[in-house]
C-alpha cells in the first residue's frame, strides 16, 4: 500500500478527488529493471478495485485514470506535459510505474492512490502548499492507507482459503 502527493496535469478531473492510478507512464528507469519495456505499465485490476470499495464505502470522492511517472526533478516541461495529458495522464509522480513493475515482479498485491498538489494544467506552474491542498488531510490518508491494506489481508486470505490454503 502507497499513497502519496503528485503534480495535477488536470485539475479539473482531479480537484478534491482520490486518483486511482489505472496505470502509469514509464518515463523513469527502475521499471525496466522488474518489468518488460513498454509505454505504460497497467495496475493490477483486481487491486483497483479492492481500492475502489473501500473508497467509496468510506465516502471518498475519486478518480480513476493513468499517471506519468518521472524520476527527473522539475522535468515536467509544456510539451511533455500537453503529450502526457493527450495520453490521458491525470498527475505526475515518481514512483507508481516502478512499484507496479516490483510488485508484479514479486508477485505480491499492490495498491496506490494519489492526491494532488502542484497544479501543472495550466500554462504556468501553480505551486500548491501540501498543507493547503493535500498534507493537512495526512491522516485522513493514513487511516485510508491501513483500510486499504486490512482489506488487502481479508482478500489474500480469502483467496488462500479459496486455494486450500490455511
Amino acid at each position: 500500500m502507497l499513497f502519496g502527493s503528485c503534480g495535477v496535469l488536470d485539475d479539473e478531473k482531479v480537484r478534491k478527488r482520490i486518483i486511482v492510478p489505472v496505470a502509469a507512464v514509464r518515463d523513469e528507469g527502475t521499471s525496466y529493471h522488474y518489468a518488460v519495456p513498454s509505454e505504460e505499465i497497467e495496475t493490477d485490476p483486481e487491486q483497483v478495485r479492492i481500492l475502489k470499495n473501500v473508497l467509496e464505502r468510506c465516502g471518498y470522492p475519486y478518480v480513476e485514470g493513468k499517471t506519468w511517472t518521472s524520476d527527473g526533478i522539475y522535468r515536467e516541461t509544456l510539451p511533455a506535459i500537453k503529450e502526457r495529458r493527450e495520453a490521458g495522464c491525470l498527475a505526475v509522480e515518481m514512483e507508481c510505474a516502478s512499484m507496479i513493475a516490483a510488485a508484479r515482479y514479486r508477485k505480491i498485491p499492490f495498491i496506490q492512490f494519489l492526491y494532488g498538489a502542484d497544479n501543472l494544467s495550466s500554462d504556468t506552474w501553480e505551486i500548491r502548499d501540501l498543507a493547503q491542498y493535500g498534507l493537512n488531510e495526512a491522516e485522513k490518508y493514513m487511516a485510508l492507507a491501513f483500510e486499504c491494506g486490512l482489506e488487502m489481508m481479508k482478500h489474500a486470505q480469502i483467496k488462500s482459503q479459496d486455494r486450500g490454503g490455511m
